[in-house]
């Protein structure tokens, strides 16, 4: 390990570097590390990175999806349920069912179950590299949305299905009452086991004497733990991260402080960055490994490129056609219930959700998950065709589909599918109620004070500017709790405005906050 420690902090640095291209160049980072993991792995001497497959999930997953669920905005999830739930499941299996049946059609030696070990492990697509093209390129929030919701189930599902699938290949039968039983503790189980320890954690930050770095620390064993208990009872690790992180990430103003709320993001932001980075350029690194292991298995480089090719072009048609079958399926539901967006989305939002199906870290870390030996101590079958036919899906996913998807998203005309209100006007907006909000409060509970302080005249002055703001200057200490008690009731306003107005953006709101949260760490500096 020591000895190649240069070889890890030389990785690091190339990572940064190829991070700091991809936003020169317009280009999703993922892509670049891809590639330049394998161009790496062909240089002589180069380290090999193996990392043991039982440790791949919890190295890798419980971070990275505790952090999208505090990303991800709960009231959006809610208000598109309907369509995110179809993508989550609904898509995922279909594209599981499709790899299995052509896996176990064309390739030869490909059971069944085989084949929906292939399709649990590529199902999934990946929200970091969507995620990294976006941000170059605008799009609807409705889009945005169901991607980032989508992103959070979809690896629970496509988790389960690979789950049972390699049971099936371990016991070679599959019962489907015991599988029934099993496969309602996984959800049930991981999410009521998320949401318990989730609020133990809550109960914790709140009420032992904790400060902003035992928050942050905390926060990081949370997935941890919450992933490992679940685990070891047989229920979704995955799901009990994600329920037990929405639970935090809707409850952060009640338990943690500005402070910790400031620095924990900074934080979280850096670990999953580099947690990212490894994962992409390990995808890269390890092809060589595996391309060994074809030979012992005695199966062409042409012949698992072509398999590679032809599951990757399943999961793209199967994935478009469930698009437009989700879309469809809405359509013809908003005659019997009440869907979130009434609007006929033709034939382009059907189609960019469809594009966007790049594989990355879950398909990854499922297929190095997979043991070398089963229990009997027989070799798994077929374990490095399938890491291969894993690694040229993700290969070909983020190269053709991550370099396409900004062209097609400019290329359609997507502007009748953008909010009525612009976001910066909305903000303005909500900043101008806020204020309005503040002014109120301030003249009905401190009328008395006002007349006496000069400062929190001063202060008046500014909320009647829409200024929203306060100077770094010195200040009494009265005016500090005042102004403290003001940026609490302002917190407690945003919170109802946001669950009160379903159309209003909540990274308008998240933005509002995370400024009182500077406004209130400033007051520690005055």
């Amino acid at each position: 390990m020591l000895e190649n420690f240069p070889f890890y902090l030389g990785l690091l640095i190339v990572i940064l570097l190829l991070i700091m291209l991809a936003n020169k160049i317009k280009v999703a980072y993922p892509i670049l590390l891809v590639l330049a993991g394998l161009a790496i792995s062909f240089i002589p001497k180069v380290p090999l990175i193996q990392i043991e497959p039982d440790l791949i999930f919890f190295i890798f997953l419980p971070p990275l999806l505790y952090e999208a669920a505090w990303t991800v905005s709960w009231k959006e999830m809610w208000r598109w349920r309907r369509i995110i739930t179809s993508f989550a499941f609904v898509v995922v299996f279909v594209s599981a069912l499709s790899v299995a049946l052509v896996a176990n059609y064309i390739i030869p030696g490909f059971s069944l179950a085989l084949g929906f070990v292939l399709g649990g492990i590529v199902s999934p697509p990946d929200a970091v590299s969507a995620g990294a093209i976006l941000k170059f390129v605008k799009v609807p929030k409705t889009i945005s949305s169901i991607l980032e919701g989508e992103s959070l189930l979809n690896d629970a599902s496509s988790l389960i299905i690979f789950r049972f699938a390699m049971i099936a290949v371990a016991t070679e039968q599959f019962i489907f009452y015991k599988a029934a039983v099993s496969f309602s503790w996984m959800i049930f189980g991981g999410v009521g086991i998320g949401l318990l320890i989730g609020w133990l954690f809550m109960k914790a930050h709140k009420y032992l004497p904790t400060d902003a770095n035992v928050d942050i620390v905390l926060s990081l064993l949370t997935p941890y733990i919450i992933y490992l208990a679940a685990e070891e009872v047989h229920s979704s690790g995955v799901l009990a991260v994600v329920c037990g992180g929405l639970l935090l990430s809707n409850n952060r103003h009640r338990f943690l402080s500005s402070k910790s709320r400031l620095q924990g993001i900074n934080v979280w932001q850096s670990l999953t960055f580099i947690l990212n980075g490894f994962v992409f350029m390990l995808i890269g690194l390890d092809l060589p490994q595996i391309t060994n292991g074809l030979k012992v298995e005695d199966v062409s480089i042409s012949s698992a490129i072509g398999y590679g090719v032809l599951i990757t072009f399943v999961l793209i048609i199967s994935r478009m056609i469930s698009s437009y079958g989700a879309v469809l399926v809405t359509l013809v539901a908003r005659n019997f219930i009440t869907v979130a967006d009434s609007r006929n989305p033709g034939y382009k939002t059907p189609f960019i959700l469809g594009w966007t199906g790049m594989r990355g870290v879950v398909s990854l870390a499922a297929a190095l998950s997979i043991p070398v030996y089963l229990n009997n101590g027989n070799g798994f079958p077929q374990r490095n065709l399938i890491l291969f036919i894993t690694f040229i899906v993700i290969l070909l996913t983020l190269v053709i589909q991550g370099l396409t998807l900004p062209y097609f998203i400019k290329k359609i005309n997507l502007t009748d599918m953008y909010d009525p209100l612009p976001k910066e006007e909305a903000h303005n907006n909500l900043r101008h109620e806020l204020a309005e909000f503040a002014l109120d409060y301030l003249k009905s509970n401190y009328s008395d004070q006002i007349e006496s302080n000069s400062s929190l005249q001063h202060l008046i002055q500014k909320w009647e500017q829409y200024s929203n703001g306060i100077d770094d200057e010195q200040i009494g200490k009265e005016l500090k709790v005042i102004y403290l008690d003001l940026l609490d009731k302002q917190r407690q306003w945003l919170i109802n405005k946001n669950k009160e107005d379903q159309t209003l953006d909540e990274t308008i709101i998240r933005r509002q906050m995370h400024y009182l949260d500077i406004e209130e760490e400033k007051l520690r500096y005055i």
